[in-house]
């Protein structure tokens, strides 16, 4: 029944009092999931800042390496130098849940891989310290760009939830709660009202026949 229809007795008044105090309790862990959504998205946005300082630095290293070996063969002479192989994926992340929200965790600190982890890379026909340095700077930057990717998947699940329990928590404080405490005081008034018709008709005197 919409608020406003609501009649004015001590029994809906009670229901009234009764669904304020679930609805503050309700806002109240809303609003303590935002806070913790919030200070979780900070740590997730503060790794992914560090390592994104990695993969920068690395990228640097990666595109200085690179100007050396067309230096020495050219675009289409480096085109030729054999790739090394990819390094293997990462294993499979350890999860755990944050109010529901499945966050992956991952080693923070790149690591190297082992060459022989993949096998020794193909062997160029003309071998040169500047080929083998950008291919293994460019190598270097893949386990980065998968943990990256990681971590931008904790953050878009968090940014989801936080809107979602955001808008729910305003919607209770800025519309709900105000139309429940608008109800309670009209009820209140009215009952106060009839309290006192009543109060009035025990005090009237009684006209009896002649």
């Amino acid at each position: 029944m919409p608020l406003h229809e609501v009649k004015a007795t001590h029994s809906a008044y009670l229901a009234l009092r009764e669904e304020r105090l679930g609805m503050e309790e309700g806002y109240r862990f809303l609003d303590e999931k935002r806070l913790i959504l919030a200070a979780e998205i900070l740590d997730q946005l503060a790794r992914h800042e560090r390592l994104m300082g990695e993969y920068r630095r690395r990228a640097a290293e990666a595109r200085a390496a690179l100007a050396g070996a067309v230096a020495r063969y050219g675009l289409e002479g480096l085109s030729l130098y054999p790739a090394s192989p990819a390094p293997p994926a990462l294993g499979a992340p350890t999860t755990r849940s944050v109010l529901g929200v499945v966050l992956e965790e991952v080693p923070e600190a790149p690591g190297e891989t082992p060459e022989d982890e993949t096998g020794p890379p193909p062997s160029p026909v003309d071998a040169s310290p500047e080929g083998d340095a950008a291919r293994a700077a460019f190598r270097a930057l893949v386990p980065l760009a998968q943990r990256l990717a990681v971590l931008v998947g904790n953050l878009e699940r968090l940014r989801r939830e936080y809107t979602r329990t955001a808008r729910r928590a305003r919607a209770m404080e800025d519309v709900l709660l105000p139309e429940l405490d608008e109800a309670l005081r009209t009820v209140a008034a009215a009952l106060e009202e009839q309290e006192r018709e009543e109060t009035l008709r025990a005090r009237m005197p009684r006209v009896g026949p002649p």
